[in-house]
């Protein structure tokens, strides 16, 4: 009988210690959609980015992506972004689609650029570099190692 009582309260600290780990993990990962103020980017390719991922300033988490669509008149793809009340972007910020590594997530990482003026909520960022995938990335040195021809 009390071989059972401390199999009972062993596998209680083991659920207690599980509680601890996934809270701590859940607030220190930012897994948290971030509310805030709505941006809108167009891209010609987007590559594997996903609802959820991350919008960065200087790797700094910033925002979320909450929608990606099609634009039906030309056919880019639309990100729709949110972003932390507090972080106000210039006009002139530059949108690039980035990968934390060749098995890594996307995410959305933001340039801030020197414009006095602020994005509007609601507002679109004019200015966007494609996503560029590895595949891109080597033709492109192999290109240049041969010469451009």
């Amino acid at each position: 009988m009390g071989r059972n009582a401390i199999e009972t309260v062993l596998g209680a600290v083991v659920l207690v210690v599980a509680g601890v780990f996934l809270f701590f993990a859940v607030n220190v990962a930012q897994v948290k959609a971030v509310s805030g103020y709505e941006l809108k980017a167009h891209f010609l390719k987007i590559g594997g980015l996903s609802k959820g991922s991350d919008v960065r300033v200087n790797g700094i988490k910033v925002g979320t992506v909450t929608d990606r669509e099609l634009d039906p008149q030309t056919f880019d793809a639309v990100v729709v972004m949110s972003i932390q009340p507090d972080v106000k972007l210039p006009k002139d910020t530059v949108a690039t689609i980035g990968s934390e590594g060749i098995l890594g997530g996307m995410y959305v990482r933001l340039k801030p650029g020197q414009d006095k003026e602020t994005l509007a909520p609601g507002g679109k960022l004019a200015r966007t570099e494609d996503y560029k995938s590895l595949e891109d990335q080597v033709g492109e040195i192999i290109f240049l190692a041969t010469g451009g021809k």
